[in-house]
């Protein structure tokens, strides 16, 4: 845990502070997955510690605990009454090829649509895996990223290792910190509320980006979210939009494209999880974003890092760990006859920690300097941080276990729930949420 938290605190700049982690228990894992969950969100409150050091002089206390982060790694809500949507897709998931294992990520229509090109039309997984199983795991991979899907061959730690991609990664640090243009007047936070007044535009989505903003919000951030008119991820709206509000705009529209520019003209920070290439096409590349906000504080992440033949790659946390190492270990540490991911989806979560972290520390640059910046991270980056801390457990905590105690009531669009306390304590400094989890496209596109 120690060797694993000093990594991130010397990645993001922070001093090597002792932080305490209370609770026992652990995720069973062939990976240590709730030292990652504990080490990531400690940063992330170290990193508000910090801030408000250098705002008032006072270090506050800060604490994780063990249980919590765990549960916090997988879901935060318990529904009363009524269940959120599955997560997978009823084809997603991982499938026998004549040479080993692939993943199919077909949660999204439009990335169903891509595998099914290839593959065919399949009403089910059986269907599904008659037809993988009729392809070697390299040319099935390689076809369905071509037709625009998502799909990752296990390979083990050592393949790559010796893989193009593999060694980007490996070549690339945990955080990329870049400077910026000279910002905006300082915004008007509390010790309570350390983020209130500051503008956080989300294009993010799915996991990582948005527990990044929802940890940003928990600080009192105003935070937006701007979702394509079509896109929906019922399985984790939930979970993930607690304390936003949520747009929808049409980058592809000239009127909606007006709006966009006039809110990131306002926004303190931007947070974007578009592949590397993204933003360029929809003409808001790097420059037109400074022309457009000197002084933002820019924060992205991808899936397969930032150089390399993967760096455009659409990609997801499950097919990070085929790719990367982590499902081929488990299959290996659990003795099974498939490949076993992580049993929650931690490169997501962790990565998400990280960069509002980054953006903490981008903020403390600004009060320094008053300039802006930008940060870059990637959940392969964030899988070689985990696979190098070394082996897991085999305990038994699970997230299901939570006690009613450690609830607390939360009322949302499609029903009553409890969401779990914040498993970080910083003194003086409670995460609290003012608005409550909501669908996507509930609100308008504008600032409060």
């Amino acid at each position: 845990m120690t060797d694993l938290l000093t990594s991130i605190q010397a990645a993001l700049g922070l001093s090597r502070m002792p932080i305490p982690f209370t609770g026992e228990g652990a995720l069973p894992s062939a990976f240590a997955v709730t030292d990652l969950a504990c080490a990531s969100i400690a940063a992330a409150g170290q990193a508000v510690a910090e801030l408000l050091q250098q705002q008032t002089g006072d270090l506050p206390g800060v604490e994780v605990d063990r249980r919590l982060a765990s549960f916090w790694f997988a879901t935060s809500l318990r529904p009363i009454g009524w269940e959120v949507p599955p997560l997978w897709d009823p084809v997603a998931g991982d499938y026998a090829t004549k040479d080993g294992w692939i993943r199919l990520h077909t949660n999204a229509p439009h990335h169903r649509v891509a595998a099914e090109s290839v593959l065919g039309a399949c009403a089910d997984r059986a269907a599904m895996a008659a037809k993988v199983a009729q392809w070697s795991g390299a040319d099935l991979e390689q076809a369905v990223v071509e037709a625009k899907g998502c799909a990752a061959e296990m390979r083990s730690w050592e393949q790559w290792q010796k893989h193009p991609q593999g060694l980007a990664v490996n070549a690339e640090p945990l955080v990329h910190f870049s400077d910026g243009e000279e910002s905006h007047q300082p915004w008007k936070g509390s010790v309570a509320q350390p983020l209130a007044g500051l503008k956080v535009l989300d294009l993010t989505r799915v996991l990582a980006g948005p527990t990044a903003s929802r940890f940003l919000a928990g600080l009192g951030a105003n935070v937006l979210r701007i979702d394509p008119p079509t896109w929906n991820e019922p399985g984790v709206v939930p979970e993930v939009t607690l304390g936003k509000r949520c747009a929808r705009l049409d980058l592809h529209q000239a009127a909606d494209r007006a709006v966009f520019e006039s809110l990131l003209k306002d926004a303190d920070i931007l947070l974007h999880g578009y592949r590397a290439d993204a933003l360029e096409h929809l003409g808001f590349g790097v420059e037109r974003r400074r022309q457009l906000a000197p002084g933002l504080i820019d924060v992205c992440l991808n899936a397969y890092g930032w150089s390399g033949p993967w760096q455009n790659r659409r990609g997801f946390d499950s097919l990070v760990q085929m790719s990367s190492g982590i499902a081929e270990a488990g299959q290996r540490w659990r003795q099974a006859d498939k490949p076993t991911p992580l049993p929650v989806q931690a490169l997501d979560h962790a990565t998400g920690y990280l960069m509002a972290a980054s953006v903490i520390r981008l903020l403390a640059e600004r009060l320094r300097s008053g300039r802006g910046g930008s940060a870059r991270l990637s959940l392969s980056r964030t899988a070689k941080l985990l696979i190098e801390q070394g082996p897991g457990t085999d305990e038994v905590l699970r997230p299901e276990e939570a006690k009613d105690q450690s609830l607390q009531m939360e009322h949302t669009p499609w029903g009553p729930a409890r969401r779990l306390l914040a498993p970080l304590h910083i003194a003086g400094t409670p995460l609290q949420w003012a608005l409550p989890a909501t669908e996507l496209g509930s609100h308008r596109p504008q600032w409060f």
